[in-house]
């Protein structure tokens, strides 16, 4: 069995790798100053940012296992686990993490906004790869938060702390939709996929049983998390990945009320439990109810 290190508070990384804790709520690692280290898989109850400027190391996420590659940034959230199980060897890596608890956004604009910072979910394989100048963006402002809580704590530290926090996820954002816009050849790659996966499972039959296809699911067929497909698709096509198949239903759906069969028969055939749910949906997307759809088609007809 994998021995977990539970990392609860940034302190508890910081004694892990015999580094002082300067503050109960953030910790800052400068990798090149420690290395080499043991490695820990880790159980996060915290959200930490790590930079990592090697490649030598192989980390693992969850299930999977990823090479990165240098000038890349992985982003976790409490609750998930990650890192390389210590094999009783020390290792040397270079680069930077940054680890801050929950609490110590607590009552504060960001603790309501971190959520939409969907690259605290993402796999470690959809890592941020950074140019020069991006990675000098970030490590700058990592330096800026080791040196604010190297300083005596005041009033003032924590606010100072937080907008440093706030700034840098504004950058990993922006830096994350320029990965999107430059990787245009594999996200039509994606897309693709993902319409052939859609298509297979109503071919397969899988509606009958599992019911509309959720975006868990399309994001396990493309090997991707639901938060880097859905904003893969939001980015490249200005829709959502749900809207993408939404689409795909009410396609299906005016296919099937076309050719007679009843609102009931269609809700059956595309994996909607209820024929209202089907109206609804219907409704939302085109405008009209089934119901005025097929009035529409006999109209035409006439």
């Amino acid at each position: 069995m994998s021995k977990i290190l539970k990392v609860n508070t940034p302190g508890d990384y910081s004694t892990y790798l015999g580094q002082p804790v300067r503050h109960p709520l953030v910790s800052v690692i400068d990798y090149n100053a420690i290395s080499p280290i043991r490695s820990s898989l880790n159980h996060y109850g915290v959200y930490a940012i790590f930079l990592r400027d090697d490649t030598s190391v192989s980390l693992q996420y969850g299930c999977g296992k990823y090479d990165y590659r240098e000038s890349t940034l992985l982003c976790v959230s409490p609750g998930q686990i990650g890192g390389k199980q210590d094999d009783g060897e020390s290792i040397t890596i270079s680069g930077w993490a940054l680890l801050f608890h929950p609490d110590l956004l607590h009552g504060t604009p960001l603790e309501k906004l971190i959520h939409r910072y969907s690259f605290f979910q993402y796999h470690v394989n959809e890592g941020l790869h950074m140019s020069k100048q991006e990675h000098d963006i970030i490590v700058s402002l990592l330096k800026a938060i080791q040196r604010e809580i190297n300083e005596e704590h005041d009033n003032d530290q924590d606010d100072i702390i937080i907008g440093y926090i706030n700034l840098l996820l504004k950058y990993c954002k922006r830096f994350y939709n320029r990965q999107f816009v430059t990787q245009k050849h594999d996200n039509s790659d994606i897309l693709t996929r993902f319409q052939e996966t859609l298509t297979k499972y109503f071919a397969d039959g899988m509606q009958f049983e599992h019911g509309i296809p959720t975006i868990q699911y399309m994001a396990d067929k493309l090997c991707m998390s639901p938060n880097y497909l859905g904003d893969l698709i939001k980015r490249t096509t200005g829709e959502t990945a749900g809207n993408h198949i939404r689409n795909v239903l009410v396609i299906r759906a005016k296919n099937g009320l076309a050719s007679g069969k009843t609102i009931s028969e269609v809700a059956f055939d595309i994996g909607i439990e209820y024929p209202q749910h089907l109206s609804r949906m219907f409704k939302k997307q085109t405008g009209m109810t089934p119901t005025e759809y097929i009035r529409q088609l006999q109209h035409q007809i006439m």
